[in-house]
């Protein structure tokens, strides 16, 4: 069981997390939802699965997939924002149902900080912090943050990561050229892919129950930092507004560099 891992989805950080693990040394096994990736998962040496989760049940070899796994992380997305009505705690509700019947050791459950409300005054929030998050996608990823937590089956961690930057995925682009952009003096809350995947592999290597924050330590604010952002990459800078007092907040991860004795590398 010793350095055998299961990572429930495969997708633009699970995969590059299993590449990560198998360089390492460790045996992956991994999901993915569409049968046409099945054999990119294979020849990259991750064992494949066709999983899916569904509010009626969970759809594929979930027995198979947990056996004989030592550390399992939990890497979907909830698919709210497409479809704010889908019931994503039921989903996570009948996966952990399968996760219990197991012999799994250790959940990471990834995250994310919109759990976390920002306002006028720029809270900052660090992990131990009660999420305050009020919209109807923060209250379920709050829910389902609290499935994981509370459990006496296995040791359990929860990591919210900031928004997601790599190579080929920057906000920039989204909001190249756009006019009248809200909350200019609000801080930008992001981690590098790169950094993303060490932080996992850090907590891999060194398992401790709680809450831990991934996001990089320095925070411009936005009308800064995606007007330098859209310099750099050649992009029509954003014009913000300011006709509206700013709200936003600011997310910590000092705790978790120092839990884990973790760095980031990577400027965002």
């Amino acid at each position: 069981m010793k350095n055998k891992i299961a990572i429930l989805g495969c997708g633009w950080l699970g995969f590059p997390l299993a590449q990560k693990l198998i360089e390492e040394g460790y045996e992956v096994k991994g999901t993915t939802t569409t049968s046409g990736k099945l054999e990119k998962l294979e020849q990259a040496g991750i064992q494949p699965f066709l999983i899916s989760l569904t509010e009626e049940k969970v759809t594929g070899n979930t027995k198979d997939f947990l056996s004989d796994i030592e550390t399992l992380i939990i890497d979907i997305p909830p698919g709210l924002r497409r479809n704010s009505e889908e019931d994503f705690v039921q989903k996570m509700q009948n996966f952990l149902t399968e996760v219990k019947k197991s012999d799994v050791k250790n959940v990471i459950y990834v995250s994310s900080t919109s759990v976390f409300d920002g306002d006028e005054s720029i809270p900052t929030f660090k992990e131990s912090d009660v999420p305050n998050g009020s919209s109807s996608k923060a209250k379920q990823l709050i829910d389902v943050e609290n499935l994981w937590k509370n459990n006496d089956t296995f040791l359990s961690a929860i990591v919210r990561f900031g928004g997601l930057v790599g190579e080929d995925r920057h906000p920039a682009k989204y909001l190249a050229g756009k006019k009248d952009v809200k909350n200019p003096h609000a801080p930008v809350n992001m981690i590098a892919q790169k950094d993303a995947v060490a932080l996992l592999l850090q907590w891999i290597k060194n398992p401790v129950a709680g809450i831990f924050h991934g996001v990089y330590p320095e925070h411009s604010n936005r009308e800064d930092y995606y007007s330098a952002k859209a310099k750099e990459k050649g992009l029509a800078a954003p014009q913000f507004t300011a006709k509206e007092v700013s709200k936003g907040k600011q997310i910590s991860s000092k705790e978790t560099s120092k839990t884990l004795d973790f760095v980031f590398n990577f400027s965002i």
